[in-house]
């Protein structure tokens, strides 16, 4: 504050204060309160040490910031020492004792954790094993993540549930090295498809057939006229003939170009369609159908129906046959999707499968 601090009085010309008496001057008042009244700094320490819980201490801080205020006598020998520093009374920190190294745990006591596969997981859940028994393929796919995590685990073989060789399934694979088996296996049913000018009394799997009739509606609504069925399942039998007659005609080199073996053939699945185009009430004939506009547009847009062609051009080194742009082989929309996307050619490309150009030797 400023100014005269309250009591204080002026006699005789000179200042006075009622703390100190009259006629006392200031100056000899203050020195008296400095007696009695440590300075701020000198509380400091006191303040500090006393958290640190020393007199010695005290002494040695009161000592060295207030001089004129006597230190307090020490009873003992130590009387004629001088005060310890305060750095003397601080213990020095001292380090954690490093702790013993642990012991190696032996082999044979570490707990066995058995990998765990998830396509393996997968082929156990009921779920799966369900869609599986009723070939609805659309949830296992879905069970495995879609397509792409499907198709590793086929390629990588974690999935022993998903089977090239069950001819049951629209993903099975038959070529000139996997036969049927048994190998005059037959679907368990087949059924004509709606809307389709059939010419060989063909049938498919019920799924193939909804397929093909999608396709063709969607062909004639595109404008590019209409597609007819030539060929669709036949069976073992069936297939001895056919197979029969182009050996006869190419003998057995030429026939393995154009015709599969009885057991080796796709058409014997239920999942396999010749297709030609039709015009004006008439059909053309197989090797016809490429320069077409119903030849193309089934080139462009089959796999949108989950039909893909299934021996296309310059591929007879994987599947062994010669070009057949009318050959077509039902794989389900997501496969066939994902056959698009991904520019594979063959089924044996997607799934990972050697190729098969010739027939196993017989034995």
């Amino acid at each position: 504050m400023t100014g005269s601090p309250r009591g204080d009085h002026a006699v005789a010309g000179r200042r006075t204060s009622s703390l100190g008496g009259p006629g006392v001057p200031l100056a000899r008042h203050a020195r008296a309160r400095r007696r009695r009244w440590p300075s701020i700094p000198v509380a400091a320490a006191l303040v500090a040490v006393f958290v640190l819980g020393s007199s010695a201490s005290v002494t040695a801080a009161v000592t060295g910031l207030a001089p004129e205020v006597p230190p307090p006598a020490v009873a003992g020998p130590e009387a004629s020492e001088p005060p310890a520093p305060l750095s003397a009374l601080i213990a020095p920190a001292t380090a954690a004792p490093t702790p013993p190294p642990l012991a190696p745990v032996p082999a044979t006591d570490l707990p066995v954790v058995e990998q765990q596969v998830a396509g393996q997981d997968l082929c156990t859940d009921p779920a799966v094993v369900a869609a599986l028994a009723a070939q609805d393929e659309a949830t296992v796919i879905a069970a495995f993540g879609g397509v792409a995590p499907f198709r590793e685990a086929i390629v990588a073989g974690t999935a022993p549930c998903l089977r090239l060789d069950d001819p049951t399934l629209s993903w099975v694979v038959v070529n000139k090295t996997r036969p049927f088996a048994p190998i005059d296996w037959a679907p368990g049913s087949v059924v004509f498809p709606e809307g389709v000018r059939n010419l060989g009394e063909g049938a498919l799997a019920p799924d193939a057939a909804a397929a093909l009739t999608a396709m063709v509606s969607a062909a004639a609504a595109a404008g590019v006229g209409e597609i007819g069925l030539q060929s669709a399942y036949r069976s073992y039998t069936t297939q001895q003939t056919s197979y029969g007659v182009q050996v006869a005609d190419r003998g057995v080199e030429g026939a393995d170009l154009v015709s599969a073996r009885p057991g080796h053939s796709e058409h014997q699945s239920g999942l396999a369609a010749d297709v030609v185009p039709c015009a004006n009430g008439s059909c053309g004939t197989l090797d016809g159908l490429a320069v077409t506009p119903q030849g193309a547009w089934v080139a462009e847009h089959a796999w949108e129906f989950g039909w893909i062609v299934r021996y296309q051009e310059g591929r007879t080194d994987v599947t062994g046959y010669a070009p057949e742009p009318w050959h077509l082989r039902y794989v389900g929309p997501e496969i066939a999707a994902a056959m698009r996307e991904g520019g594979y050619t063959t089924l044996e490309e997607f799934f990972g499968l050697p190729a098969a150009p010739t027939y196993a030797p017989a034995g």
